[in-house]
């Protein structure tokens, strides 16, 4: 071994862009001194010297907020504490708008962003020209103004990083590549380089656009892809303010940065340029790409427009460097599915100066305690799945990616790019019928039907969008007849062994010991008694168990169970999601229509709510449990797939005897709403208990053995008060504003929570919203009888009223019936 290496250290770092150096700063900062971070070349040699060093502190959830907000604290304090000075400057930022959609937009915005403690305020045009003196109003209709974001030096900071790191005693070494990760029985072990092997316990990969391709030698997924990023920084322009705001003007793709008396012009266009198909090169350091001034010269001639001054300013530098994107514009975070003590912080989006400081300090506690400190599922490397790695895949994506930075963030945008990857055995019979797909973690599923002159695209809009009326049939038509859903994209485990029933009644919160052909909805909980997942285990047989989660959490929940099942348990996990589609028939009739087709008395006494067994339709065997996700009558139905498309048509054709329709992904969404469904990653997460979440009920305490998380809510249980719960709203006003995500709610002239999912509730008639509201003398059925409030949308507040139970149905007759 080299003497400029150890032979061990706590923890490895590979990479020494911005990322690294402040994971390594802030695990010393928590006592954890033995730190190695290994750079091929230098620090900052990747894309960290070349980018644009923009801080703005909105997110798209509070905790990813939080995360930026502490990274501009953090600059603020990081060049007096190291002596090496970061170049940060809080100046601010203007967000510009051209359209009314894009003004909704920022105001919505602007109103979550109060909602987590922001300062960001609505402006006209003259209050931005007072503030940007340079900038042509013309076209613009408002804007927002947010004082405490601002502009770093990446490279400044990075050193700033990497000194304070040292000084906590953590080592770097430049000019040393690692080879390949060690692995040993499924956990990292350290890593290989030209000086040897080096031990370690975890090891965090944070190399950038390498990432993908490093990864992959040890068999782990972490799906980026380089593309072209192109920027142009101007000769000195004279009276240039040196305190001019940031400002991005997104309706043109274009962003502009005060950079020493010149302007830097940037974009993230919709079109994008993928760089690196094949690999990126490892000898690639402080290099630029080729230029490509006819592919910039769109975004120049709208700069020169919005900025006159351009037209006469020479040109010093024309920049065309790479960026690594995911294929949903989140970087990956966290621990890896495939390889425990593997740590990854990579594919950053062009936001990893913004990041920095928050993800740092977030992956550095994760390390030392074994979880994410916050609920990170947004970032978290376990949503994403092993085909989005795929070369063809991340190709086609990124070209769409870079530019959704700046696009519309319309609700329910769909991907335009990379679609068609995962279908459905029916995918071709649904879309005969009219299906409009939309997608989800890569499966292609009906969002809604096109029928009876329904448009076959959606067009995007922050209101009632085009397909409204025609989920409104289709959520109406669930409540009067039958509908059938295509669900086959929910993932699926079996669970298997002598010691699954213990296993399992360890991982989940509700009794799993029950009678075989019984069905269990349950929680899985962290030890701080939060939800990790939310999920539907049946009992097929005395040590069999199929356990039912949604389609973004597969590989996540798939590595919780694995983590959790002790080594020694007898018990054996298999993802059978591919090979057990399942269609789900709901509505009153549902009960008629599969006695006519499988000939078993489905009543009540026979078939009661949270049965399941074996029937028979046409020529398949198949399971069907009684469940539901909508609020009505109906069958969850899981089958071999070579059978579905047989089950499937014989359904449809006994169907029209009972008015059987279609239904898509968009009704489910208006329909659990309603009914008060709670969804995973949205209105709970594992900074949730059952308790907060209104879920008390699929908790069994008092079961033998006990289950992880059990301490910490018999703690909650004992204190009493339940301070914060999730709660159902109903908007007043006629024609009130839809609810989405994160809008804040008032009570009584005060900030009490916001809401956590929303959408329109077709069988009760009114725009709905769930979300997690405080009171100190807690949140109970009187409190929220006696309190007025409000729910704020793109800075205006509406009356809402709220209550603990759904809705619709709230004594759930409809499903007992």
């Amino acid at each position: 071994m080299s003497s400029r290496v150890p032979n061990s250290a706590e923890v490895i770092i590979v990479g020494g862009g911005i990322a690294g150096c402040s994971i390594a700063y802030h695990l010393t900062k928590l006592g954890i001194s033995d730190v190695l971070l290994l750079e091929r070349r230098q620090l900052t040699c990747g894309t960290t010297w070349h980018a644009a060093g923009l801080v703005t502190q909105l997110r798209a959830t509070r905790n990813m907020t939080e995360l930026a907000k502490y990274t501009g604290e953090l600059f603020h304090t990081l060049g007096p504490e190291t002596g090496q000075e970061t170049g940060f400057k809080q100046n601010g930022a203007l967000r510009l708008a051209k359209t009314p959609a894009r003004l909704e937009e920022l105001s919505r915005g602007a109103s979550m962003g109060r909602n987590f403690g922001l300062e960001m305020h609505a402006i006209t045009p003259g209050e931005i020209k007072e503030r940007w003196p340079l900038v042509d109003l013309d076209g613009i209709v408002g804007g927002i103004w947010a004082p405490k974001d601002g502009q770093v030096n990446p490279t400044d900071v990075t050193h700033a990083f990497a000194k304070g790191a040292r000084m906590g005693g953590a080592r770097i070494v430049e000019n040393l590549a690692v080879e390949r990760i060690l692995v040993e029985h499924g956990k990292a072990a350290g890593v290989v380089t030209a000086d040897g092997e080096i031990r370690s316990r975890k090891v965090v990969i944070c190399g950038g656009m390498w990432s993908r391709d490093f990864a992959a030698q040890a068999q782990v997924s972490l799906p980026l892809h380089a593309a072209e990023h192109f920027y142009i920084v101007t000769e000195p322009i004279e009276g240039l303010a040196r305190n001019l705001p940031v400002m991005f003007v997104t309706d043109e793709e274009t962003y502009y940065k005060e950079d020493a008396g010149k302007l830097l012009v940037g974009c993230f266009e919709r079109d994008a340029k993928p760089w690196g198909r094949d690999g990126i090169p490892p000898d690639f350091a402080f290099d630029a790409l080729p230029e490509d001034f006819d592919h910039f010269e769109r975004i120049m001639e709208m700069a020169i427009k919005r900025v006159p001054a351009l037209g006469s300013a020479g040109i010093q530098l024309f920049f065309n460097g790479p960026e690594s994107f995911t294929p949903d514009n989140r970087y990956l975070l966290g621990q890896t599915a495939e390889v425990d003590g593997l740590f990854t912080a990579t594919g950053f989006n062009s936001i990893g100066i913004l990041s920095s400081g928050g993800v740092g300090k977030a992956l550095a506690a994760w390390i030392k305690e074994g979880h994410a400190p916050v609920d990170l599922s947004d970032v978290d490397v376990l949503r994403m799945h092993p085909f989005q790695s795929n070369r063809n895949y991340l190709y086609d994506r990124t070209k769409e990616a870079l530019g959704l930075l700046f696009d519309m963030h319309w609700p329910y945008r769909q991907y335009e790019t990379a679609r068609n990857a995962r279908k459905s055995v029916i995918h071709d019979r649904l879309a005969s019928l009219g299906a409009v797909m939309t997608e989800t973690a890569g499966w292609e599923r009906p969002g809604y039907f096109a029928t009876g002159g329904a448009p076959t695209t959606i067009d995007y809009c922050y209101g009632k969008q085009n397909w409204f009326d025609a989920v409104g049939r289709e959520c109406r038509h669930t409540a009067e007849k039958v509908t059938l859903f295509d669900q086959s994209c929910f993932a699926k485990f079996r669970v298997e062994g002598r010691d699954a029933c213990k296993a399992l009644g360890h991982i989940c919160a509700n009794e799993i010991d029950v009678d075989i052909g019984k069905l269990v909805y349950t929680q899985c909980l962290n030890e701080r008694g939060g939800i990790e997942a939310d999920v539907t285990v049946t009992r097929l047989a005395e040590n069999s168990f199929l356990f039912v989660t949604g389609a973004t959490s597969q590989i996540r929940d798939f590595t919780w169970l694995r983590r959790n099942i002790a080594d020694e348990a007898h018990v054996a996990i298999f993802d059978v999601t591919s090979g057990l589609p399942m269609l789900s028939l709901m509505g009153p009739q549902s009960r008629a229509l599969l006695e006519e087709l499988s000939g078993a008395d489905l009543s009540n006494a026979s078939f009661p709510f949270g049965a399941s067994r074996e029937i028979e339709i046409g020529y398949a065997r198949l399971r069907a449990s009684r469940v539901t996700y909508v609020g009505e009558l109906g069958w969850e139905l899981y089958m071999p797939a070579e059978f579905a498309a047989h089950v499937f048509d014989r359904i449809v054709e006994a169907g029209s005897r009972y008015g059987l329709a279609q239904g898509g992904y968009f009704a489910i969404g208006s329909l659990r709403v309603e009914k008060g469904y709670r969804h995973w990653g949205h209105d709970i997460g594992s900074e949730d208990t059952p308790y907060n979440a209104g879920l008390g009920f699929a908790v069994k305490l008092d079961k033998k053995g006990g289950f992880i998380g059990r301490e910490a809510l018999l703690r909650q249980r004992e204190a009493g008060l339940i301070e914060r719960r999730l709660v159902q709203f109903r908007m007043t006003q006629p024609n009130a504003p839809l609810l989405y995500h994160e809008e804040p709610v008032w009570a009584d002239g005060g900030l009490v929570g916001s809401i956590s999912s929303g959408s329109y509730g077709h069988r009760v008639g009114a725009s709905l919203g769930m979300g997690y509201v405080q009171h100190p003398g807690g949140v109970n059925a009187d409190w929220l009888a006696g309190a007025q409030f409000e729910i704020e949308v793109a800075g205006n507040r509406y009356p809402a009223t709220a209550q603990l139970a759904p809705f619709y149905d709230p004594k759930g007759l409809r499903i007992n019936s």
